[in-house]
């Protein structure tokens, strides 16, 4: 338990800081002020100011934040809205300010952290493609279980046989062994099979016209061969590319999913997980090693970033829209509205981080384990 504890822990800052670099180093790239870098929430527990700005170390580990200068950062990290004729009238140098930057750069500086996230799911992904490999199906059908006292049984076929041919023709998948055998019950098959890897043998079966619903006409439980397969390292990256846009879409799929689910339906998805419900995930899968504990990492940082990139208020897809609105409109949007649509939007999400948490902990209690898909 402590252990998993240390791991999502660990998960939790590599997503919040790549995601809060984004920011901080776009920032620092367009001339931006950076006021401060905080990892967690406020009340902070140390800081230490290293050139214009102050590395801080806060008491709440639940996310971090970048202060612009000329921004609003306590709304998570995110850039928002400030008053700027107050700090004309305090003889603030604006030249550095974020407000002050033309729209392509703000846009830059709140997508970065989209980007970041975005970026390492990718990189992982890369890494997992070129030098773990990723399990993949192959062409060649096994048998991998014999019902007993079935027809498969009395004409000799063994668990681990290759079926290359059912009556002449050639067999790549389990499909066509089970549709070719609906279409023949009753008849004499001949199954040309491959056992122990080099010898072929020839088994006349019938297949039978009523059999139990568990088992099948010949009573065989059949299956692809999978393997281990690398990518070379210039090929990875393109793999890693496309499953990253996969990933993405998918989980803008189930994002509609669930939000039809509970206003439509008004259900809540048992797979539906915040905090507590990630912590027990990452303990299932650093049971299975740590292999799987990057993939989760990456699914983890694409969710953050597909999530953030979405135009809800207090998020950095919401303050972006504000701003293309501005480019769009080329007139502000009152920051007193702005921040009252953000500051409203911060509560719904937090209420719903409590409802979602609450969620967790009573599957938690009631044994029921979260399921990943």
């Amino acid at each position: 338990m402590l252990f998993t504890i240390i791991v999502f822990i660990a998960i939790l800052s590599v997503l919040v800081l790549i995601h809060e670099a984004g920011h901080y180093f776009a920032a620092k790239k367009l001339g931006v002020k950076v006021e401060e870098f905080g990892f967690g929430f406020p009340p902070r527990i140390i800081g230490k100011k290293i050139g214009e700005t102050i590395y801080s170390l806060n008491l709440l580990p639940i996310g971090g934040f970048v202060k612009l200068f000329g921004e609003d950062a306590t709304g998570g990290g995110s850039v928002g809205t400030v008053d700027e004729k107050a700090l004309q009238a305090k003889g603030k140098d604006l030249k550095c300010a974020f407000f002050a930057r033309p729209v392509w750069q703000r846009g830059s500086i709140v997508v970065a952290g989209v980007v970041m996230n975005f970026l390492l799911a990718l990189v992982i992904l890369t890494y997992l493609f070129a030098f773990v490999g990723v399990t993949t199906a192959g062409n060649k059908v096994l048998i991998v279980g014999i019902a007993k006292n079935s027809p498969a049984e009395k004409a000799g076929l063994i668990s681990g046989d290759q079926i290359i041919k059912i009556n002449n023709e050639n067999v790549t998948n389990p499909d066509t062994v089970t549709l070719y055998t609906k279409k023949h019950l009753g008849q004499s098959l001949t199954l040309l099979l491959l056992r122990s890897k080099e010898k072929q043998q020839i088994i006349h079966i019938i297949p039978r016209t009523k059999y139990p619903s568990n088992e099948g006409a010949m009573g065989i439980a059949i299956s692809t061969n999978v393997f281990l397969k690398k990518y070379p390292l210039y090929e990875a990256p393109f793999i890693g590319l496309r499953q990253t846009l996969v990933d993405s879409w998918k989980i803008l799929q189930g994002l509609g999913q669930t939000i039809n689910q509970v206003a439509v339906e008004r259900t809540v998805p048992n797979d539906l997980a915040g905090p507590v419900g990630i912590a027990q995930l990452t303990g299932q899968f650093i049971h299975v090693g740590p292999f799987a504990v990057l993939s989760l990492l990456a699914l983890l940082s694409l969710n953050l970033a597909v999530l953030n990139i979405l135009p809800i208020p207090a998020l950095d897809g919401g303050r972006l829209l504000f701003i293309l609105i501005e480019g769009l409109t080329r007139k502000k949007v009152s920051p007193k509205i702005e921040g009252y649509i953000h500051a409203a939007g911060m509560i719904v999400l937090l209420i719903l981080v409590a409802l979602i948490t609450l969620h967790d902990i009573t599957r938690a209690l009631s044994g029921q384990s979260l399921q990943f898909k």
